[in-house]
């Protein structure tokens, strides 16, 4: 079950006897501090696994000669800890060196080779590149194709490393061709109970998560949990591993009261098993974060956040890029916070280590990007936001295939900024683009071609073409309605969207009969003070307003600006059109004095947040001049 502080303890001890017994310089010293580096390695202490791979690669480099075998293997070990490190250059450098070994002392379809090739091939993969990769994991498979049975193990690994790599790309139709190559194996000639199969239905789970197959994606994962129970001891970190696998589909759902429930059962078995600087329990805490800013509970998400970020910068080096995600993170709770100068400042120290660690092209340095775009763009400065999502495009571009499902978002992102520009011919340009790649890339019910069909009614909504509108946030529903529980948010915000175009047409009780609707979703499927419930209370406020119900629509503004002021930031926007629309509905009351006030309160918040002469200012002097006027 990995009790490694027993291990260490036993192979100090070996250690310390034939320390006395033996040359400095003897093989068996050179085993021992190699057993040590494992343990620390295992761990997740990679300072301490290199400190003492070196002790044994020094012993090989003198007692044996330069071609031989042992050397090639203590090579790789540092490979390996130096690829745990993030630190690809120096991976590649050692993987490089004991491959070169191996092809003078081996014959050409050794299965070391094969090994060989496959552990530069996942540095590649690290990488980003991609075509690489493919072709190392190629190389190696086809050596063991030659030197093995059909029916082996080593194998059906090689499928997997291949259906990875196809994964990553996100071609998902071939990941999983390769990955159920794999699974085949394993089954022929593995116990169904054995800890392998459960990896392999865990992978094929993983390919069905990334394609929206939700229910497919959690039946792999039980079936790989259920081997994992039987198989291994309750406090193992595999189990703990599985876990968090099927918290992660319930999270991807919108499930988040499940999600929180198995990754804090995840959490629990980590908190056992590993020592308490472990980068497999920031990675727990991380995912804990993200169900919490996933809820609305920013300042929660925060707080795992900063856990997760602590033992990552201990255990890890200042330029890993898991150190880089772990920045974004926090960075993306001040984000969705409305603290866009805190959250800047955490994306670009996230893109100062990628643009460190990681090559020009990396399709990771493109996500930085984006990050920064998506404050920009919060921030509602326009052109900084495209500048950000044009560089996030560029490497896209090169870096992934034409057909990704990131280019999509990239092209998304672009037609975002469009659309809030009022520009909606280029939005539509954008969004159509990034709706044709969904189209091919995923699978006709996946969750993304539903946002991505609400988008496009967006722009068609905005257009006043009512029609088209609902033609798109139609055939959205329709893809949520089949892929999600009936109690998702996401399922909400399209019932909410359709409100809104009949809202829009003048048919008032069938957007009321769709916002009731989607606010019933979220009441009770989020928390009571989220800002989703807000924009659903301020949704029906609308309706009743435009109905002429005055006092039924200051109620639901009153209760959405209640959740706003609780939820959100100061300075918030969604804040500044809370006061606006229950000005508006006080206005229409022929309550001026409270329209007023309102209208002040806006005021003062848009005197701190924008320049003097910025378009906004304009029509908030304007909007108090009429009150002012009315009131005379």
């Amino acid at each position: 079950m990995g009790d490694y502080s027993k291990a260490l303890e036993f192979y100090e001890k070996s250690l310390e006897i034939r320390k006395k017994a033996l040359p400095s310089n003897h093989p068996n010293l050179a085993t021992s501090y190699n057993n040590i580096a494992a343990v620390y390695c295992n761990m997740g202490d990679y300072s301490k696994a290199l400190e003492f791979y070196e002790k044994s690669h020094q012993i090989y480099g003198k007692a044996l000669p330069s071609n031989h075998p042992l050397l090639a293997t203590s090579y790789n070990n540092i490979g390996e800890v130096y690829n745990n490190m993030g630190d690809s250059s120096k991976a590649l450098e050692f993987y490089e060196k004991s491959h070169k070994i191996f092809e003078k002392a081996l014959p050409s379809n050794h299965p070391s080779l094969a090994t060989s090739y496959s552990n530069i091939g996942g540095v590649y993969n690290n990488m980003g590149d991609y075509s690489k990769a493919l072709e190392l994991y190629e190389k190696s498979h086809k050596i063991l194709e030659k030197a093995l049975p059909s029916n082996h193990p080593d194998l059906a690994t090689s499928y997997g490393t291949i259906g990875q790599v196809y994964n990553d790309m996100g071609d998902y139709p071939k990941a999983l061709e390769f990955y159920e190559k794999s699974h085949k194996i394993l089954e022929k000639t593995l116990p169904s109970n054995h800890p392998n199969l459960a990896t392999s239905n865990s992978n094929i789970g993983r390919v069905y998560n990334n394609m929206g197959d939700y229910l497919k994606a959690l039946e792999f994962y039980e079936k790989s949990h259920q081997i994992y129970e039987k198989a291994l001891p309750s406090n193992h970190p595999d189990l703990a591993t599985s876990y968090g696998n099927i918290g992660g589909v319930y999270s991807d759902m919108g499930d988040y009261s499940k999600a929180l429930e198995f990754y804090e059962k995840s959490h629990k078995i980590y908190e056992k098993a590993l020592p308490s600087n472990h980068p497999s329990l920031a990675t727990s805490y991380s995912n804990i974060g993200g169900v919490y800013s996933g809820m609305g509970d920013y300042s929660k998400a925060l707080e795992f956040y900063e856990k997760s970020h602590k033992i990552w910068e201990k255990a890890l080096p200042s330029n890993h890029p898991d150190l880089a995600t772990s920045y974004s993170n926090v960075g993306q709770v001040y984000n969705n916070m409305g603290h866009y100068s805190k959250a800047l400042e955490f994306y670009e120290k996230s893109l100062q280590i990628k643009e460190k660690a990681l090559p020009s092209n990396h399709p990771d340095l493109a996500t930085s990007y984006g990050n920064i775009g998506q404050v920009y763009y919060n921030m509602g400065d326009y052109s900084k936001a495209l500048e950000f999502y044009e560089k996030d495009l560029e490497i896209t571009k090169k870096a992934l295939s034409s057909n990704h499902p990131n280019l999509a978002t990239s092209y998304n992102n672009i037609a975002a900024v469009y659309y809030n520009m009022g520009d909606y011919s280029k939005a539509l340009e954008f969004y159509e683009k990034s709706h044709q790649i969904l189209e091919k890339a995923l699978p006709s019910n996946h969750p993304s071609l539903a946002t991505s069909y609400n988008n496009i009614g967006q722009v068609y909504n905005n257009m006043g073409d009512y029609p088209k509108a609902l033609e798109f946030y139609e055939k959205s529903y329709l893809i949520y309605e089949n892929a999600l529980p009936s109690n998702r948010p996401h399922l909400a915000t399209s019932y909410s969207n359709i409100g809104q175009v009949y809202n829009n047409m003048g048919d008032y009780l069938k957007a009321l009969e769709f916002c009731e609707k989607s606010l019933e979703i979220r009441k009770k499927g989020l928390p009571s003070n989220h800002p989703s419930l807000a924009t659903s209370y301020s949704n029906i406020g609308q309706v009743y307003n435009n109905m002429g119900d005055y006092s039924e629509a200051l109620e639901f503004r009153e209760e959405s600006h209640q959740i706003y002021e609780k939820a959100l930031p100061s300075n918030d926007p969604s804040l500044a059109t809370s006061y606006d629309n229950i000005c508006q509905v006080n206005d229409n009351m022929d309550d001026y004095p409270k329209a007023l006030e309102f209208s002040e309160k806006l005021l003062k918040m848009k005197e701190k947040s924008v320049s003097v002469d910025h378009r906004d200012l304009a029509t908030s002097y304007s909007n108090i001049g009429d009150v002012y006027d009315k009131i005379c």
